[in-house]
């Protein structure tokens, strides 16, 4: 199932054509408030991010660390709802046309909503890809071909357990760009290693021509270029969503994120 050309495909040329590696930023929408949220998605493009990962509260993120966790109880208890999520993207695009925005979560609210519902909505919003963590290639019908059939990237995640046979299955329906998970295990809970994460980019590299972002385990600016230096670009979520739940002011938050940004693109 081929996906018709999305935000994701130009940005990742754009960048391409310019030599650059991409960063990719993620916060949990609604955390630690809707207004809050919103301030820090509208100045992640000012500074430096190139797509923008935003998380839909869940009850139950088996993939997610405490410091994520955390931020989606704080989502939820302050009223937050896929209704909220649609409506922060939608405020979002009123002022940014370009910028790639990937929902990233599980499927449970997904499937509660309606798979025709939630991708009608989510498109007509503005979203350009999704990451459903817990939903394998065996599921592909569910969510993942109708989601490229409207024209939604469908992002799978490959990890240091995918082996060769595992991988060309990962691979098959997916769209957009493929997120390698630099680590076993959580979100938050160690380093990235470039040595590590090398040999395992240049695997999916061969087989697919997709561009590679990893994430998991990166947290500081020269970690974001030495992984950002092995792979496409890097994804940075937990030190950006640590520093949201610590209660900083927004342009504190944004020059943090514009630290790790330039630390991306400057590998």
């Amino acid at each position: 199932m081929t996906c018709p050309a999305t935000r994701i495909d130009a940005k990742f040329a754009a960048l391409k054509a310019e030599g650059k590696k991409a960063f990719v930023a993620y916060i949990m929408g609604g955390d630690p408030d809707f207004d809050t949220s919103l301030a820090v998605m509208k100045g992640m493009p000012a500074a430096g991010v190139d797509v923008i990962e935003l998380g839909m509260p869940f009850t139950d993120p088996m993939a997610d660390g405490p410091t994520i966790q955390l931020a989606g109880q704080r989502a939820l208890d302050q009223g937050m709802t896929m209704d909220k999520v649609l409506e922060m993207v939608r405020a979002f695009r009123a002022g940014d046309a370009t910028t790639p925005i990937v929902l990233m979560g599980y499927y449970n609210p997904i499937y509660s909503r309606g798979v025709d519902r939630f991708l009608t909505e989510a498109k007509e919003a503005g979203i350009d890809g999704l990451i459903v963590v817990d939903l394998p290639p065996e599921e592909d019908s569910e969510l993942c071909i109708p989601a490229q059939a409207a024209g939604i990237n469908f992002i799978r995640l490959a990890t240091p357990t995918t082996d060769g046979k595992r991988l060309p299955k990962v691979l098959q329906n997916t769209s957009g760009f493929v997120y390698y998970v630099s680590i076993t295990g959580i979100t938050g809970a160690a380093a990235a290693q470039a040595g590590d994460v090398a040999p395992e980019v240049a695997r999916i590299k061969a087989a697919t021509d997709l561009p590679v972002i990893v994430g998991f385990g990166i947290s500081t600016p020269d970690n974001a270029k030495a992984i950002a230096g092995i792979a496409d670009g890097c994804v940075v979520g937990s030190a950006i969503v640590k520093e949201i739940g610590a209660g900083k002011p927004v342009a504190e938050i944004l020059s943090g994120v514009a630290a790790l940004a330039a630390g991306a693109h400057s590998a």
